[in-house]
């Protein structure tokens, strides 16, 4: 890993443990709310294993899930767009990119996640076309963002959905959107116990 990449992640790292055990007092809506680095370590290990080229992520926050996948997709000259709403992060977000060294491989469209993702669903180019897909934003929509997503996903594909078991306050809500994932017989689906919570799914057909 190049040193510009890790030296991000291990200062995104001291953040997100600063914030976890509340030693300082950030609004919730500043607060990086990342995934945590088991969970990054495993996303770039499946986008390394896939040799992904194209990947979606919706929910940049200040970027850290975004660098690991990169660290990963840019060694096969991959592409990665990210969705992002709040403008304070994504000016964040891109400071990171840029000390990463990675700005040149990532997209961020900012708007409201359901609106970008309907329109992205609309253009031909973009069906079948992207490899890995994480999901780690609002949970209000979770199920509008994977009926959009999937068509847009090619056979083989992976999605990656955070928080399944973590925060607690949102588990029974995971476990009907997992149930409801595992009902679709184009997928494959398991809830790992990985960092938050990691729902797997692999599309077959």
């Amino acid at each position: 890993m190049k040193d510009s990449i890790s030296n991000v992640l291990e200062e995104l790292e001291t953040q997100s443990n600063l914030e976890k055990t509340r030693k300082v007092d950030i609004p919730r809506q500043d607060r990086m709310l990342a995934v945590t680095k088991e969970t990054g370590e495993l996303l770039n290990m499946i986008l390394r294993l896939k040799e992904a080229k194209n990947m979606l992520e919706v929910g940049t926050s200040v970027g850290y899930s975004t660098i690991w996948c990169a660290e990963a997709i840019s060694e096969n000259s991959g592409k990665i767009i990210t969705i992002e709403q709040n403008q304070d992060k994504i000016k964040r977000a891109n400071e990171n990119f840029q000390k990463a060294e990675i700005s040149d491989i990532i997209t961020i469209k900012e708007g409201k996640a359901i609106n970008i993702l309907k329109e992205l669903n609309m253009k031909d180019e973009n069906q079948n076309s992207f490899d890995f897909v994480l999901i780690d934003a609002d949970k209000e929509n979770i199920k509008e963002y994977f009926d959009l997503i999937l068509p847009m996903v090619g056979v083989g594909g992976v999605i990656v959905t955070d928080n399944m078991l973590y925060p607690e306050k949102y588990r029974n809500d995971m476990k009907k959107f997992s149930d409801y994932i595992k009902t679709n017989p184009k997928v494959r689906a398991i809830t790992s116990p990985v960092g938050n919570g990691e729902e797997i799914t692999i599309k077959i057909k």
